[in-house]
């Protein structure tokens, strides 16, 4: 059957606007992204692409292990069948009471972000009698070059800076709180695979030096990501077919125990393993002239797809009608339901024959859609999510928001966290 004729029938079956994820492109990025990588390896799935429990369930199936940043992320991934002693619990900002909350249910290992973060980890394993592993997060100089949007190398709010830790290397001994390595993400979504390498290559550098300068018996080491995928618009995920080479010469000289485990070598990604796994599918409810533009109007907006775009990165996207593409080619600006000038999917884009009830295919939406768009604006129903194997719906589900009421004694509880 034509996809085109597939994604009708889920539209008639579950409605429109709506999210279609192919779990069969899941597993080929899974094993393209680790045919890439150096081995061994361990590879972690940013929740933060898409906290999907299907998507996180079929990436762990394939070997990849769970990094997550929020009481939700925790929530999804144990939901997914996810190990709790097997996740990284990363991100800035997390609070006393969700650190307790994480080591109470299993969670052992921790990316810190500054001393004061490494306090509070130490301090909830404390509380459960534990000590937890902690990766400290480096906020190191990148190398040279422009290979995507860097993170890290400057002032930020990620990671220690290394003169920070080569000046009060005491305040690494934390009770409740271990150091078992070293964390490193410089960058994201990168499609120059010479400057990807070398911001992994000057990691490691930096992760050899750290491990001397401070003493450090390393027992992971995670080289962070930045691995790309194309976002609502047609294309294919880049390769890499250099990087495993020049990667492992690098760790062979540097830190030459590491194909023994000492340390163990990790790697991360999200959008590069699910991106192009997503389809968003919207219909058009009006299309309307006004002032020389023609705009349609659609029952997906950013509320739906592209809520990050205020970050000024996602947009252009681009959409094709189902079917054939019948009639005149017109500039058509596509504007999404939600009562703001800012619902934009698209700005003068030439499409055919757009008329109420022309279905439109946005692809490569499975990282940063729905989870990352504005989702409790205006009240709208979320689109159905359904995933599909090899022509079967595997599963069809919709996020809700619910208001829930909360007990004064957790309010209560919530204040004192705050203030700890």
């Amino acid at each position: 059957m034509h996809a085109d004729e597939r994604f009708e029938e889920l539209l008639s079956a579950y409605g429109s606007p709506l999210y279609v994820h192919d779990l069969a492109r899941v597993r080929w990025a899974c094993h393209d992204l680790a045919a890439a990588l150096p081995e061994p390896a361990r590879l972690y799935y940013s929740l933060k692409a898409n906290p999907h429990p299907g998507l996180v369930a079929e990436l762990a199936r394939c070997g990849a292990h769970a990094e997550i940043t929020s009481r939700g992320e925790l929530a999804a991934a144990l939901e997914a069948g996810c190990a709790a002693g097997e996740l990284l619990y990363s991100g800035p900002g997390k609070t006393p009471g969700e650190l307790r909350e994480a080591v109470a249910q299993g969670v052992r290992a921790f990316s810190v972000e500054s001393f004061g973060d490494l306090e509070r980890v130490g301090a909830a394993g404390a509380v459960h009698g534990t000590a937890v592993d902690c990766l400290l997060r480096v906020n190191a100089a990148g190398a040279p070059g422009d290979a995507g949007l860097r993170m890290t190398g400057s002032a930020s709010q990620f990671g220690f800076d290394v003169d920070a830790l080569l000046s009060a290397p005491e305040r690494l001994r934390v009770p409740g709180a271990r150091i078992a390595g070293l964390h490193f993400f410089p960058l994201t979504n990168a499609r120059d695979e010479a400057g990807l390498i070398a911001e992994i290559v000057q990691s490691v550098r930096t992760a050899a030096a750290l491990r001397d300068e401070l003493g450090l018996s390393l027992r992971l080491v995670d080289l962070g990501g930045g691995f790309a995928a194309p976002y609502a618009v047609p294309g294919e995920r880049p390769r890499y077919p250099a990087l495993r080479e020049a990667v492992t010469c690098v760790l062979d000289a540097e830190l030459p125990g590491w194909r023994q485990g000492a340390p163990r070598i990790a790697f991360e990604s999200g959008r590069h393993l699910v991106g192009d796994s997503g389809t968003l599918l919207t219909t058009v409810v009006d299309v309307k002239d006004s002032k020389g533009t023609r705009f349609a109007v659609l029952d997906a907006g950013v509320n739906h797809l592209g809520g990050l775009s205020g970050l000024g990165r996602l947009l252009p996207m681009k959409a094709r009608p189902l079917g054939p593409a019948d009639g005149e080619v017109r500039r058509v600006t596509l504007a999404g339901p939600l009562c703001t000038p800012a619902d934009l999917l698209g700005r003068s884009v030439e499409l055919a024959g757009l008329r109420p009830g022309t279905v439109l295919a946005f692809p490569n939406v499975g990282a940063y859609g729905l989870t990352a768009s504005l989702l409790g604006f205006l009240g709208h129903r979320a689109p159905a999510e359904v995933l599909v194997d090899g022509g079967r719906v595997v599963s069809a589900t919709r996020l809700a928001l619910h208001r829930h009421p909360v007990p004064a004694a957790d309010t209560r509880s919530a204040v004192t966290t705050a203030r700890s």
